[in-house]
């Protein structure tokens, strides 16, 4: 098989996802063992721990104008993680759900609107939600009856959203009101009859790069669904994507792998033809 995706860093990372490019540096996290990650200039060296909570950490998204702060799908909620570590809860609606949950993907739209995905640990069918938080800080529960929501990935002028449901292998493409974040009527925009859709991201002809948890590739689909692209990386557990600028980063897992190959939880990179924009950044009020 031709590998298209090479391993950058030395790191193995448990179930390494919500790999973005901020500022100029590419973060991630390892949810289970609750660490923001900054990848090195220099391949060489180890990747930087930027903070760690007592949770599990979903994903970030930075804070407009608060250098070094985040918004976080965190625990059982949403939270704003501070430079000096301190942690500031906006909701934990999951707390009380039948079923033991935890966030999951998140990513802040370019209206300044953060959304996050929560998802129950034994993958219980329709238990999960995706939540909009607003620039006021208020916690919305925007789209019920999910099951393990990842993304979402948003077009340039943020008027359309695309969320992976990964176990039942789908993705849908919602409209989004720019002012309000209503979501209008999904339509199904991609199904996978093999692996399970996990992290996605937008580049800047619109295309929808997925990576697909338990096939080793990564696709890329213009606006009308065709696929153009397939990539492969020797990794069997591909969970999230970037574009940091023209170069595509991967990250992978090495959990529930019986027996892990050596770069299995590796992140990965490529250099790619259409490039990406940065993370769009949370705005608070």
């Amino acid at each position: 098989m031709a590998t298209d995706l090479m391993p950058r860093y030395a790191d193995r990372l448990e179930l390494g996802e919500g790999v973005r490019s901020v500022d100029g540096r590419v973060v991630l996290v390892d949810i289970p063992t609750g660490r923001l990650l900054a990848a090195p200039a220099d391949p060489a060296a180890p990747l930087e721990t930027v903070l760690r909570t007592g949770v599990p950490l979903g994903a970030v998204a930075p804070v407009a104008g608060r250098p070094g702060s985040w918004i976080a799908a965190a625990g059982t909620g949403i939270c704003l993680l501070g430079p000096d570590g301190g942690t500031r809860w906006l909701a934990r609606p999951e707390d009380d759900a039948p079923e033991r949950m935890r966030m999951n993907d998140g990513s802040a739209d370019p209206h300044g609107r953060f959304w996050a995905g929560s998802m129950a640990y034994d993958a219980v069918a329709g238990a999960s939600s995706l939540y909009r938080v607003d620039r006021d800080g208020t916690v919305t529960r925007a789209v019920t009856g999910l099951t393990v929501p990842n993304g979402p990935a948003f077009s340039a002028d943020g008027t359309l959203m695309y969320l992976a449901d990964s176990v039942k292998g789908v993705v849908r493409r919602y409209p989004v009101d720019p002012a309000s974040g209503e979501l209008g009527t999904p339509q199904l925009f991609v199904t996978f009859s093999e692996g399970l859709p996990d992290g996605m991201t937008v580049d800047d002809e619109g295309a929808l790069w997925v990576a697909v948890w338990g096939t080793g590739t990564v696709h890329r689909y213009r606006p009308d669904g065709v696929r153009s692209h397939l990539l492969r990386l020797p990794a069997a557990q591909p969970a999230g994507v970037c574009l940091h600028g023209d170069t595509l980063h991967v990250t992978s897992a090495r959990g529930g792998l019986a027996d892990p190959g050596p770069y299995d939880g590796a992140v990965f990179t490529a250099r790619v033809e259409v490039p990406g924009p940065p993370a769009a950044a949370y705005r608070p009020l």
